[in-house]
Parts: structure tokens; C-alpha cells; sequence
């Protein structure tokens, strides 16, 4: 944690430009005896000063040397940023010229950790950080900013302050009974105080869902038996020739994955393998793919004939699609009309001509009210982390809601109150696990 580290902060390949960054208490003084050019060590902060990488007498690059020093940093340590021409070679030469000069190579994640231990992000804001790296859509960018400016750390600060104050109570009332001043908590006042911080989490849970949508995008499963243009609806909708299409039963047999961007949140489609009995061991691996994918998708799109009766495979996948949401694609409109089937959502189509398409988009865009996320407040948590900490906070405060109905003292209920208390402090990263540290950074671009 205090030796001084260093990594390349821009993407591998050729370009105008490569930044390596070094960080630590000797970043400064590593780098200068390095540096042709002006004395870094009597430079003032945040500064840019042109010269030259040297090492025994060679000019190993032209550089522009950015000098920042701490606390006001990233991570409020002092940081050297070199510029560097661009390309692998020139890159991968100063970084073993600073490696050389005793300054080893960081860890993933290793500045942004740095950030986190010495204070100037907690581990919301630490989580945004690789989220902006990631965003692929205009919502994502525009969430992760938010989380990065720690709205969504305030929010989650203010309900630890609730019951931080209704734990402070319980524990006067414990160890100084004879202090008048301080309210008594009892069985009988405690639900309503309980019943507050329960409705703020809830409050936390439900804004999470747009958040969840937004980082996450939305899984769909496109099924059905085989031969009635699953394939064909995918590289319809991503405009693109992804999955083989041919007459032939069982041509898809693993799953097949494409991306659509709709109203600023991604669709993650998944071709499934036709969902038949078969006695091919492959083919029916691949049934039993899709099987699965059916239980973990957020939206499932049942692709059927026009021009034939339903058969019992098809109404064994509307019976184990029934609880979830989904919408049915009646293919091939061209050819006369065999099927009967009256369901809420169906849109009626034709993967050859296109025609069907965008009213199966209008049509998750209404299931999922995508409409109305551009103008949400995107003030909301989105990682799985995070909404799994709210809803194990949520969790304990509803123990004690049933606790209180069994009569259990009040002194025993705070077990479950201050448990809600650490479980929220996770989140923030106010209290932690070193081994959550390591998962969490590690996940990180090398530089960030």
C-alpha cells in the first residue's frame, strides 16, 4: 500500500498517445532522475512539462511529464502521468525503464483501490468508476456519473443515520435507565421507527430496478420448437447475420447471442436450440440449454408458425412461460393462417420481410416502460452487490418487525438492527472485508 506503483492507463495498441501513470510517496523522486527536463521535484503541482525519458544516456522517448501532487489526486497520493508517443513498443520501453527504476507494476483496480483506502471515494463510487469505464449506452454513462458523484452513497448515509439514532437510543435505555432525558424505546413505539427505515429501503429497492435495468440491460430468450424462425427473428432484430438459418430440424443446437440498443437500454438476445423431444445427445443438450436460459431471462419471446396448429411442444413451453414475462411472435404472416392461439401479447410478423419487428420492439418497450427511464431520476443503485446488501438490510429489519410481535425485548431486537446497520455500511465500504476488496478491484482494467 505505500510502496509507489505504476501501469499503463490508456487501451493496448497503436495511437497518438499511451499515459502511464505511477503513483506513491516516491513518485516524484523515482521518476525525475529519469526525466531530461525540467527539476520535477521543484515543479509546481499540476503542471505539464516537456522532455525526455532517458536511461544511461539513450533517449528512449519525447514525452509530456504531468506533475500532481497530493493530496488533490486520485489517489491522494503524489502521481506522475507520462505521455508518451503511442504504440506498443515505446509503451511496453518506459514502463520497464520505471520497473527498472524500482517501481513495481500495480495490480488491477490498484490506483481506484488506493482512492477508496485513503478516502477520496468509498466503494460506491469506487464501483462507478468502472461502470463509466464500461458504459456502452448513454444511460449507463449518465448513471454511472451520478453513483460516481455520491447521490446514491447520501441516500444509503441517511438511512444508516436513522438507525444509527434508534440504536443509540436502545443502548441509553440498556446501560443508563436512569437517564430521563432519552426516549424509552418499547415494544410498543419501536414498530413505527421500524416500520420508517423498512419504507426507505423499499424506497432504495424499488428505484434500484431502473438502475438494475440500466447497467444490466434486459436478457431475452427467444424459444420455441424448432424450424419456426428463431434464428431468422435474432438476425432480424440485430441486423445481422449471426445465426445459421437453414430448413433443416436442430440446426441450432447452442445458444447464439446478440446486442440491440432500445431506448438507451441494451437487449441481450439469446437464439435458443429448437425445444423438441430428441434422441440426438447433442441436440438435446442444447434443449436443455434453452431450458435453463428460459428460468434466468427477464423477458421471453415465443416464436411460433402461422401456418400451423399448435402442438404439444408448443403448449409445454406456454405452460413453463406462463410466470414470466413474455411476448408470443407469430411467424411467416405470409402463409394462410392455421393457428389458433388468443393471448394478451402477441405481434404477429415476418422475419423474411421484416415486417412485425417494430411493433415487437414497441412491444418491450411498453412491458418494460422504457419510455420513462430518460426522464427518471437516475440517483439509484445498480449493482448486484449493492442491491443484495438493501435487501439483506431490508431482511433484518423485517426479523425485527416479527420479533416485536413475538414479544421479544427490545434489547435482543437490536442484534437484527444493528445488523441492518453494518449490511448498509458494506455497501458504502465503511466497513469491509479485505478478500470484498481484492474481488471487487480486481475486476478492474490494469491503469484504473
Amino acid at each position: 500500500m505505500f510502496d509507489t506503483i505504476c501501469a499503463i492507463s490508456t487501451s493496448r495498441g497503436i495511437g497518438a498517445i499511451s499515459i502511464i501513470r505511477v503513483s506513491g510517496k516516491e513518485a516524484l523522486t523515482k521518476v525525475a532522475p529519469l526525466f531530461d527536463g525540467k527539476n520535477l521535484l521543484e515543479v509546481p503541482t499540476h503542471t505539464i512539462h516537456y522532455g525526455h525519458i532517458v536511461k544511461d544516456k539513450e533517449i528512449i522517448d519525447e514525452v509530456l511529464m504531468s506533475v500532481m501532487r497530493a493530496p488533490k489526486t486520485y489517489t491522494k497520493e503524489d502521481i506522475v502521468e507520462i505521455n508518451t508517443h503511442g504504440g506498443v513498443a515505446t509503451t511496453k520501453k518506459v514502463l520497464e525503464v520505471l520497473i527498472e527504476n524500482g517501481i513495481r507494476l500495480a495490480e488491477p483496480g490498484e490506483f481506484t483501490k488506493r482512492a477508496f483506502l485513503n478516502g477520496r471515494l468509498d466503494l460506491t463510487e469506487a464501483e462507478a468508476v468502472e461502470n463509466l469505464i464500461n458504459s456502452g449506452t448513454d444511460l449507463e454513462r449518465k448513471l454511472a456519473l451520478n453513483q460516481m458523484s455520491g447521490k446514491v452513497s447520501n441516500k444509503i448515509k441517511k438511512v444508516r443515520d436513522i438507525i444509527v439514532e434508534l440504536m443509540a437510543n436502545i443502548e441509553v435505555n440498556i446501560d443508563f435507565p436512569e437517564y430521563e432525558d432519552a426516549l424509552v424505546i418499547t415494544l410498543e413505539n419501536l414498530p413505527p421507527k421500524l416500520e420508517a427505515i423498512k419504507k426507505e429501503l423499499e424506497n432504495l429497492l424499488d428505484e434500484a430496478r431502473i438502475g438494475k435495468l440500466i447497467e444490466q440491460g434486459i436478457k431475452v430468450a427467444i424459444v420455441g420448437r424448432p424450424n419456426v424462425g428463431k434464428s431468422s427473428l435474432l438476425n432480424a432484430l440485430i441486423n445481422e447475420n449471426k445465426a445459421i438459418v437453414t430448413n433443416i430440424a436442430g440446426t441450432t443446437r447452442d445458444i447464439v447471442e446478440g446486442e440491440l440498443e432500445l431506448k438507451g437500454i441494451r437487449l441481450k438476445f439469446i437464439d435458443t436450440a429448437g425445444i423438441r423431444k430428441t434422441d440426438d445427445l447433442v441436440e438435446k443438450i442444447g434443449v436443455d440449454k434453452s431450458l435453463e436460459i428460459i428460468d434466468s431471462a427477464d423477458l421471453v419471446i415465443h416464436v411460433l408458425n402461422n401456418n400451423e396448429e399448435l402442438t404439444e411442444e408448443d403448449k409445454e413451453i406456454m405452460a413453463k412461460i406462463k410466470d414470466k414475462t413474455h411476448i408470443t411472435f407469430i411467424n411467416k404472416d405470409d402463409l394462410p393462417t392455421k393457428i389458433n392461439i388468443e393471448l394478451k401479447d402477441i405481434v404477429i410478423g415476418n422475419t423474411k420481410k421484416d415486417s412485425g419487428l417494430d411493433t415487437l420492439k414497441n412491444k418491450i418497450i411498453e412491458l418494460f416502460e422504457l419510455d420513462n427511464i430518460n426522464t427518471s431520476n437516475l440517483e439509484v443503485a445498480s449493482s448486484v452487490r449493492v442491491i443484495g446488501l438493501i435487501k439483506e438490510a431490508l431482511s433484518s429489519i423485517n426479523n425485527a418487525l416479527t420479533n416485536v410481535s413475538k414479544e421479544i425485548p427490545v434489547d435482543m431486537l437490536a442484534i437484527d438492527i444493528k445488523k441492518a446497520w453494518d449490511l448498509l455500511g458494506e455497501v458504502t465500504g465503511e466497513t469491509y472485508q479485505d478478500e470484498l476488496l481484492d474481488t471487487l478491484f480486481s475486476k478492474f482494467c490494469l491503469g484504473k
